[in-house]
């Protein structure tokens, strides 16, 4: 095998990995309790991006463990925990939510990702809004 070609092939899985855009993004998450007069927009960060993954299609050639399918998920989080207004006395106020410190390209781990992308997804208040800057 020919230096050039060794080299090439280093410098693809280096840059491969680097060049993965997997970072901290902006996100709003609206939060609502039936029993509370007001929908929470929580402006938070989660783990958005691209990540390099590897071309399921010659799956009958290659072992399982050369089939990985990264996604671009939590390095570091941390959860803040915010008041939902409105609430009557009898009703929990608060919601706890992730924040995002650092993301990575990995496995999605299910204790705290959601691994599946649904076709139909509200993101959106049916109750007055109220914004929660954190």
């Amino acid at each position: 095998m020919s230096p050039f070609l060794v080299l090439s092939l280093l410098f693809g899985l280096v840059f491969g990995q680097t060049a993965s855009l997997c970072a901290p993004s902006e996100y709003t998450i609206h939060v609502e309790k039936r029993e509370c007069a007001y929908c929470l927009a929580i402006n938070t960060t989660i783990c958005a991006g691209f990540c390099m993954t590897r071309d399921s299609n010659g799956k009958k050639l290659l072992l399982k463990s050369a089939l990985s399918q990264n996604v671009c998920t939590y390095k570091e989080m941390l959860y803040q925990t915010a008041v939902i207004p409105g609430c009557p006395r009898h009703t929990i106020p608060y919601y706890s939510y992730p924040v995002a410190v650092s993301c990575k390209c990995g496995k999605c781990n299910t204790d705290y990702s959601d691994c599946v992308r649904e076709k139909v997804r509200t993101n959106y208040c049916t109750k007055p809004q109220k914004l929660c800057n954190m």
